[in-house]
């Protein structure tokens, strides 16, 4: 009789716990190496693709890729679903994913842009890129730099990444920011508050084309730096421009993250008005 009682108040007192009690413990997500991930998911297998914005997931089937995965929505709804995620318009924009394969959950990086073969009956004229850490596209040997922010925003390492970033770092992510118009990596490299999303929308495109190299030892103990670039904007109904100016990055410590001066910026590129 004692067992009985002693069993029901446990009973009862589950009841009263929150859900999470009973709920599945989230897995965490996972920043595997291509060389990893290339085994986890080989040829013909399927995976779901989450995006990490707006939440939208849409079933693939990877078809072939050497450097990264070249893959292809798996049916006519899931070309539907990814096409949403880009605004119905297909777009080469990378977009921080997670792929999720059974119960592993993959930090990972798109783009929105058919091309190439397609063998499925899905609605979609080709396939698409996906990258991992490590991935490299088909004209180089080494990462492209949006997708590895991409992929690092993924698996919840961008900050710090940009923390122990040297400035030449900085301001390649930055500038990889507008070009991919992610508000989360422009915002965590600025230095003030901006409203970014009155800004990045006019933005189509964004190219770094001239930048000194800053070696560490010369600016070790720098707390304020003054960066000569060259940047080629595309801005939404004024076509090309270019910039050549200065790019000022500061730091509250020899060992704080660089930030950059956005106000002097936007206003010196005529995105906002002083």
């Amino acid at each position: 009789m004692k067992n009985f009682f002693i069993f029901g108040f446990i009973i009862v007192m589950l009841a009263f716990q929150p859900s999470s009690v009973f709920a599945d413990k989230k897995q965490p997500v996972e920043m595997l190496s291509w060389k990893e991930a290339k085994e986890l998911i080989p040829k013909y297998s399927e995976f779901i693709v989450h995006d990490l914005e707006t939440g939208i997931e849409f079933k693939v089937q990877r078809r072939a890729g050497s450097a990264h995965a070249d893959v292809q929505p798996l049916t006519p709804k899931d070309t539907k679903l990814m096409k949403k995620i880009y605004n119905g318009k297909w777009s080469w924009k990378r977009r921080a994913i997670i792929v999720k394969h059974g119960k592993r959950r993959i930090a990972a990086s798109m783009h929105g842009m058919p091309h190439g073969a397609g063998a499925l009956e899905n609605n979609f004229p080709g396939h698409f890129c996906i990258h991992f850490y490590g991935s490299t596209t088909h004209r180089t040997s080494h990462m492209d730099l949006s997708h590895k922010l991409m992929i690092l925003k993924a698996a919840g390492r961008l900050q710090a990444y940009l923390s122990g970033a040297s400035p030449n770092d900085v301001i390649c992510a930055y500038i990889a920011g507008f070009k991919q118009q992610d508000e989360k990596v422009v915002k965590t490299i600025s230095l003030q508050k901006i409203e970014w999303k009155n800004i990045l929308p006019m933005i189509e495109n964004a190219a770094l084309c001239r930048m000194p190299v800053l070696y560490a030892e010369d600016v070790k103990d720098e707390l304020a730096l003054s960066v000569p670039v060259e940047v080629e904007w595309f801005v939404k109904g004024e076509g090309k421009s270019k910039f050549k100016g200065l790019i000022y990055l500061v730091r509250f410590s020899p060992y704080g993250p660089w930030k950059i001066d956005s106000i002097t910026f936007l206003a010196e590129n005529q995105f906002i008005s002083l």
